[in-house]
């Protein structure tokens, strides 16, 4: 048992298809498809608990809300329930949306599924037949001709029963055929069929027939399906009253880039389920190939701007969840843990709001985020996430986003140090909440906290001879007052020396950095002063924060913050 040392002599290279003109690798995608969701079908029978007919309703209008015009919505022959929701979705379906559903080859379930969609403003018959080797000779036992046979019967049977019927006028009827395991099948066999299935069916261009070439099993990279479908694209006849249709699983994790591929292959028509739901790897995921052209410049013609609303509904009716690192939809997609990442993200943004201050819609160019979290419903302040691995970028961010104070990148990196001492001990990342906390009472932003020992009390400033500030400071030490004279040669230098000369410390302006906060006349400022402050032998460099409508007081308040630092880490003692 266990991986074979040559799994050569077990497993067979895909032959890849030989065309050696291919122009899809020159081509871009320049327009949305047209979608088929097919969650309501394969990926419901995909489900270890299927739908119940409650969480398919809301799942269906869900679909239509976000803009699906074609919704595959069961197979009706396979249960009563199926038959059921089919029924319920013929009276509540939108004019505009059609209806469709799925049957195999067989008479009596074509009769059954067409009975389903009886009275639909609009419907599609959806009939399968598998066409590969394997599938033919393992499953069915039979030949190609026997299968061009069946589905020519077949085909004609729903031409019968719906666009010939004058009983069933009142419907507009598409019809689609899908050569089951198309990937895995010759493609020269694949074209003859659908020629067959077509004549019968008689398609215009008005009204083009619908076929379906699945890689119901991912058998190969994806830029063999891309030529298999510029192939079939290529060599069937009327191509103009065709529609390709491609539904690619992900046996290979390479669904996604498959269907671009074979969009650029010729194909006009994309299925798949929100988030890639369906049988063993999934089907194709929509919201990805979705947002992928959206943030290409290119509308998708579905609307995902409520993202958290779709990931809600799927995980609930699906039972199962959304990975939190799928695309777009993943809880942790537009979140950035890592201290560069972080720290990129916050100079893209910045850059951002001066560009939005020159232009009226600037193009969105931020590291790390191909598409702004607003545009599909999700805020800013999950962007950035705070834990060990964080640098100083992630908490400034945080800071500047919550309380609009635009710290300077050496308090920066001391508050980050702080962080990150606080996610080792709490053995976590740290919430939003939690970090402006933390700042506050780093800082002493709050006029409660126990250690605002030092308070300023009042204040006045005189010009003297040459230039020289002197300041009378009054100010309270544990509840106790005192009447402070320092000068220097502005109103910081000033308040520095008045302290140092009253008290058993020296207080050292090194930075000092300042900024508004809001824009109306009576915005606060807000200030960032850095300090060595030096008792006896000791030492330390500490930062200070002040907020204050006028911006003396401001400062002042910064270098109070300095001082009842250093007395909760013991280096000053009053």
């Amino acid at each position: 048992m266990g991986m074979l040392k040559d799994p050569s002599v077990k497993y067979k290279k895909f032959t890849p298809i030989d065309l050696p003109n291919r122009e899809w690798p020159s081509k871009t995608l320049d327009k949305p498809p047209r979608w088929l969701s097919t969650d309501l079908r394969d990926g419901n029978q995909s489900l270890p608990d299927p739908m119940s007919i409650a969480e398919k309703k809301e799942y269906f209008h869900k679909l239509v809300e976000v803009g699906f015009k074609e919704i595959e919505v069961s197979f009706p022959s396979a249960s009563q329930i199926d038959y059921d929701f089919t029924r319920w979705v013929v009276e509540n379906a939108p004019s505009d949306v059609s209806v469709q559903v799925l049957s195999p080859c067989r008479a009596e379930l074509i009769q059954r599924t067409v009975e389903s969609v009886k009275g639909a403003k609009k419907a599609t018959i959806h009939i399968y037949l598998a066409t590969s080797d394997c599938f033919r000779n393992t499953i069915f036992g039979a030949t190609k001709e026997e299968s061009i046979e069946l589905a020519k019967k077949s085909t004609a049977l729903v031409r019968k029963l719906t666009k010939d019927d004058p009983t069933a006028s009142t419907t507009c009827w598409d019809f689609e055929f899908s050569p089951e395991a198309f990937s895995d099948t010759d493609p020269d066999y694949a074209i003859k069929i659908c020629e067959a299935v077509k004549k019968e069916w008689e398609p215009t261009v008005e009204k083009p027939i619908i076929f379906n070439l699945p890689a119901t099993v991912e058998m190969s990279t994806p830029n063999v399906y891309a030529d298999q479908i510029e192939y079939f694209s290529k060599n069937i006849s009327q191509r103009d009253t065709v529609c390709i249709s491609l539904h690619p699983h992900n046996d290979r994790g390479c669904a996604v880039a498959a269907a671009e591929l074979a969009q650029l292959g010729g194909a006009d028509r994309v299925e798949g389920c929100l988030f890639g739901n369906g049988e063993r790897t999934g089907n194709v995921d929509l919201v990805t190939l979705a947002l992928n052209l959206y943030t290409q410049g290119i509308h998708p013609n579905l609307d995902f701007s409520d993202i958290t609303s779709i990931v809600d509904i799927v995980e609930r009716c699906n039972k199962i969840p959304v990975h939190p690192r799928a695309p777009y939809g993943g809880q942790l997609v537009v979140c950035a843990f890592s201290g560069s990442h972080q720290d990129a993200i916050k100079k893209g943004f910045n850059l951002h709001q001066k560009k939005l201050k020159l232009e009226k819609e600037p193009k969105w160019i931020i590291p790390y985020l191909p598409i702004d979290p607003a545009d599909i419903g999700r805020t800013y302040e999950a962007i950035i996430r705070v834990n060990s691995q964080s640098g100083k970028g992630g908490p400034a961010w945080i800071i500047l986003r919550q309380l609009e104070l635009d710290l300077p990148r050496g308090l920066q990196i001391s508050f980050s140090k702080i962080i990150q001492a606080e996610t080792e001990v709490k053995g976590r990342e740290l919430k939003t909440e939690e970090i402006i906390e933390l700042f506050r009472k780093e800082y002493f932003l709050d006029e409660s906290d126990d250690y605002h020992t030092f308070k300023l009390i009042d204040y006045s400033i005189s010009n003297s001879s040459k230039g020289v500030r002197t300041i009378d400071i009054s100010i309270s030490v544990n509840g106790k007052n005192f009447e402070l004279k320092g000068s220097g040669n502005g109103p910081i230098s000033a308040f520095a020396d008045a302290v140092s000369e009253n008290f058993d410390f020296k207080l050292n302006v090194i930075n000092y950095h300042e900024h508004s906060l809001g824009l109306n006349s009576s915005a606060k400022a807000a200030t960032y002063i850095e300090c060595n402050l030096t008792t006896g032998k000791k030492e330390s460099t500490r930062w200070g924060v002040g907020i204050h409508e006028d911006v003396t007081q401001a400062s002042f308040l910064s270098l109070i913050s300095i001082l009842n630092g250093g007395l909760r880490e013991g280096l000053i003692t009053i």
